[in-house]
């Protein structure tokens, strides 16, 4: 479930509708409904809710609580008439298994004219995974508020508990990450930010579950246990009138897997009236397999490295998507945003190989309903 878990989140990032705790702080609360499906029969959908409460003009605290429920088709590995699931590996007892994911957060955030703190820990758990994370994040408004300085830092220490009896080289993964960002207002109507990020990842980081099967051997997914990553990006606004604006942004991802990428998205946003904004949104995403990344079939037994998920080979995919606002008046305490995306990869042989088909198409979904109080 966590390769699929990962896809899911990787995707609910593309929508531009994260919510900064230390921007505006006010006492809320959220109510939200997430969902995915693609055509490898893989369905999540994802209750959340937040309360964010102040406990002055400066400070706020808040908890979120993320529920993913996620549902997975048995499929074919490799072409061979052996069925199994996507969560356990095991033979389906009614075509399909259920798992649970429980993922609550609690945030504090300061903010005062020209400095914004925010950060908080994570926590998750479901049948094969628990997950521990920290975050901070720290805005320094300079230049008359017209530019702004931030870093951002998170680090992960989880922990894998297969679903069957497997002896794994090492049962942990950690994940940390920094964001080095500047953001200069152009002019009235256009601003610009550039972002640095450093990544490092350590432990087991492959699935237990995927596995290698060819004429004379199986082998389980194997992959380095470090990952050293690095991105570059830049982000930005332009107010094309009073009612239309454009949201731009390249980045560029490289890592010592030699994994490659390069992703160009833009938004397009429209007022209709004094209550509903929406538009269109695209997105290109391309990149480079990894070092240890074969044709499918080409593996041998003595190969150090095994690979089955898509994400390690080359591939682009393509997402295009229709984000929509609703808030009756300016004064009035309610908010809808909502959203709806495909996704879509190109024709893959890993794809092909696990999951019978020759590329994934996804549509997922986002609703959330706020209140100010």
């Amino acid at each position: 479930m966590q390769v699929m878990k990962s896809l899911f989140i990787s995707l609910m990032l593309l929508v531009p509708f994260l919510k900064s705790y230390a921007s505006s702080l006010k006492d809320s609360t959220t109510v939200g409904l997430n969902s995915y499906n693609d055509t490898a029969d893989v369905q999540v959908y994802s209750p959340t809710f937040s309360l964010m409460k102040t406990l002055s003009k400066n400070f706020l605290i808040g908890v979120k609580l993320r529920v993913d429920t996620i549902a997975a088709a048995s499929f074919k590995n490799g072409g061979s008439p052996a069925v199994v699931d996507v969560v356990t590996g095991a033979s389906p007892k009614e075509g399909t298994f259920e798992e649970v994911r429980y993922a609550p957060t609690l945030t504090m955030a300061y903010e005062d004219t020209n400095n914004a703190l925010s950060g908080g820990v994570y926590y998750s758990t479901e049948s094969d995974y628990e997950g521990r994370a920290f975050f901070i994040n720290y805005t320094r408004q300079l230049n008359e508020q017209n530019t702004a300085i931030g870093i951002g830092i998170s680090q992960s220490d989880d922990t894998w508990i297969p679903a069957f009896d497997r002896n794994l080289p090492r049962d942990d993964r950690k994940e940390g990450k920094i964001d080095m960002s500047i953001n200069q207002l152009l002019s009235p109507t256009a601003s610009i930010q550039f972002i640095y990020s450093l990544m490092y990842s350590e432990g087991f980081l492959a699935s237990p579950y995927n596995y290698v099967k060819q004429d004379t051997f199986a082998k389980f997914e194997k992959y380095p246990e470090t990952r050293t990553a690095h991105a570059f990006a830049f982000k930005g606004i332009v107010m094309l009138n009073d009612r239309n604006s454009i949201n731009y942004s390249y980045r560029y991802y490289a890592d010592d897997w030699d994994i490659s990428s390069h992703t160009v998205s833009t938004e397009w946003l429209s007022d209709f009236g004094s209550s509903v904004t929406s538009g269109l949104r695209l997105r290109y995403y391309s990149q480079s397999d990894a070092f240890f990344a074969k044709d499918v079939g080409a593996y041998g037994l003595d190969d150090q490295y095994f690979a089955v998920d898509y994400r390690m080979s080359a591939f682009d995919s393509y997402d295009i998507g229709i984000p929509f606002i609703y808030k009756p008046s300016i004064s009035s305490p309610y908010k809808v945003t909502a959203s709806i995306d495909m996704y879509q990869t190109t024709e893959n042989a890993y794809i092909k190989n696990w999951y019978d088909i020759d590329k994934i198409t996804a549509v997922y979904t986002t609703l959330s309903i706020e209140y100010d109080f």
